[in-house]
């Protein structure tokens, strides 16, 4: 991949600024993972209350709190024990790391912004965004695990990952030994691959906070039918319990089949205009690396999905296959920078 050399207004002058950039956006993505880690482990309502546990810092000093809900529930099946209390506790803790760190990017960008010749709008804007994830991070607690709210979360910890990275590749060096006026011409595809991807994430997150993932246990096929029975109707209502229908009634099977039967054939779809994507950027010069890695990510994404399903949703690949999304989200938004930043010149 060439994508070094040239210049980018404010690249190489605030190298701090750029490695805490970089290492926020890392952090992201580990705390994205993170969270698809507890709430595939059922912990997210390990310790029930927020900010604390049983009121206390830590789940150790929650010790007996804890104690008495394992008694109370019957055993450590359920939602609360002391391994499910440190896992979301942890989690916590990483995320109120991760909020201090994008306050220093966002006055770190202020203080800067002459300097680089950068507008401090997008760092200021990720202290908004990261605030809205604290409070959704809140609800997802207080409001019991409700789809809608853990999807949102989920989304919202994407938004924070995408954002770090189109403001990473602001410090960088532009991509150097490209044909700009062919890549200016995929701007369409990129942005086209932009929505898609997120599309495919919020069904993923809607897929997973439903625990629809082996609504389907067979591949090509759905239940052995192409067109299994589906209820659409309570699958994609938003405002409902975990669980529940709008009317309080146990979700239907036909409900959960309808949500995975779509995030299926969102697959396809996304896959297929990725690769397009990626083919085309490997015939622009100068980036053939690029489109290499991105249908590389687009390939091993897939094979993580399909391995959800062959292998019964062992945690390792389902935790793998989120961050995989969020690799696949960064570099769709590497790509339409890039895009836009050729647009400028042409």
């Amino acid at each position: 991949m060439n994508a070094s050399s040239a210049s980018l207004s404010g690249a190489g002058r605030a190298p701090a600024y750029r490695r805490l950039i970089g290492f926020t956006a890392v952090l992201t993505l580990a705390l994205i993972m993170l969270g698809a880690w507890v709430r595939l482990t059922d912990a997210g309502l390990g310790c029930p209350d927020w900010p604390g546990c049983y009121g206390k810092l830590t789940p150790t000093q929650a010790k007996s709190d804890i104690a008495r809900a394992v008694v109370e529930q019957g055993g450590e099946h359920g939602p609360v024990s002391m391994g499910k209390a440190w896992r979301e506790m942890v989690h916590r803790y990483v995320a109120s790391g991760l909020g201090l760190l994008i306050i220093a990017i966002a006055v770190m960008g202020w203080r800067a912004r002459r300097r680089l010749d950068q507008s401090p709008v997008l760092p200021i804007a990720l202290v908004g965004v990261v605030i809205m994830q604290g409070l959704f991070g809140m609800w997802t607690v207080t409001l019991l695990l409700k789809p809608a709210v853990v999807t949102l979360h989920l989304a919202g910890g994407m938004l924070t990952f995408a954002l770090l990275i189109w403001l990473w590749q602001r410090q960088q060096p532009r991509w150097s030994a490209v044909d700009e006026r062919a890549l200016v011409r995929l701007r369409l595809l990129a942005q086209g691959a932009l929505v898609l991807v997120a599309l495919q994430i919020l069904l993923g997150g809607w897929t997973s906070t439903n625990y629809a993932a082996l609504a389907c246990t067979d591949l090509p096929r759905c239940q052995g039918r192409w067109w299994p029975d589906m209820n659409f109707e309570d699958a994609f209502h938003v405002f409902r319990e975990l669980g529940r229908t709008d009317d309080g009634e146990f979700l239907p099977a036909q409900a959960l089949t309808a949500i995975h039967l779509m995030h299926r054939l969102g697959a396809i779809c996304v896959s297929a205009w990725l690769g397009f994507l990626a083919w085309r950027v490997m015939k622009v010069p100068g980036t053939r690396g690029f489109g290499l890695a991105l249908l590389l990510m687009l390939a091993t994404q897939f094979s993580l999905g399909l391995s959800n399903v062959w292998f019964s949703l062992p945690i390792a690949v389902a935790v793998a296959h989120t961050g995989g999304a969020a690799v696949l989200l960064a570099l769709v938004v590497v790509l339409n920078f890039q895009v836009a930043q050729a647009r400028l010149t042409h």
